[in-house]
């Protein structure tokens, strides 16, 4: 993997809760443009990884670089505003009450709001149900209609980068394909796109690469297609990530 092709790069990281490390010295690299998918069994680190890069979760050893540059220890807002990662975390984070158009004004409020009055149009394009539902309050629409909402206020920042986690829960199969359509067509638009996704099979699919970890390490980076067709994918992100690297090493 070319220095050039790499976006997002942990070195010997080390991140966790109070005295507690689910980080344990990771070092991976995703490349620019393309959709990483991260698996693992519960507790892998997968979330945390997305948490550490956007700021959340404080770097205790080692380093985050995007672009080739060390952001490790700079605040979520600077990595928004200045280095254009957006974060779409997992469950619900709208405003109910508030109406489709207030909490998309609510999403781009650091661009200043002429601004973002200005990019609502085009977001809005992306999903033509939520259009139909501007002047509804958040509350009202239904799971689909909610984390399209959600993804769309991240798209108001134009993001270079987009950090999503657990995108399908919740949401049927259709609405679920509808988001990892949009996914795909950002990343081939040159968005790159770090996603957690319990819907593996599927999301590695229209994945490009796929990164396994297990307590808090790496412990496979392929690519997506690769994977999928391996037989013990199942083993990768339901526990045994080691056990599967072997039996993979020797087919």
């Amino acid at each position: 993997m070319s220095n050039d092709d790499i976006a997002i790069e942990f070195d010997n990281v080390l991140a966790g809760y109070g005295e507690f490390m689910i980080l344990n010295n990771l070092s991976l690299k995703a490349k620019r443009g393309k959709i990483t998918l991260l698996l693992g069994p519960n507790g892998a680190g997968k979330s945390t990884v997305l948490k550490t890069l956007f700021g959340l979760l404080k770097v205790r050893q080692g380093s985050v670089k995007l672009d080739g540059k060390d952001i490790t220890g700079v605040s979520s807002k600077a990595l928004l505003v200045e280095h254009g990662v957006a974060f779409v975390p997992q469950g619900r984070n709208l405003f109910g009450q508030l109406t489709v158009y207030e909490n998309l004004e609510l999403g781009g409020i650091t661009l200043g709001m002429k601004t973002a009055r200005e990019r609502i149009p085009e977001v809005l394009e992306r999903f033509p149900r939520v259009k139909e539902r501007i002047n509804s309050a958040a509350s009202s629409l239904s799971g689909g209609e909610q984390k399209q909402l959600e993804v769309g206020r991240a798209l108001l920042l134009r993001p270079k980068v987009l950090l999503i986690d657990e995108p399908s829960i919740g949401l049927s199969p259709l609405v679920v394909a509808d988001v990892f359509k949009l996914l795909r067509a950002l990343a081939d638009q040159g968005t790159t796109v770090l996603m957690v996704e319990q819907n593996v099979k599927s999301a590695l699919k229209m994945a490009d690469e796929a990164i396994a970890l297990e307590s808090g390490r790496l412990v496979l980076h392929k690519a997506a297609d690769e994977l999928l067709h391996d037989p013990n994918i199942e083993r990768l992100f339901l526990g045994g990530a080691h056990a599967a690297v072997a039996a993979v090493a020797t087919t």
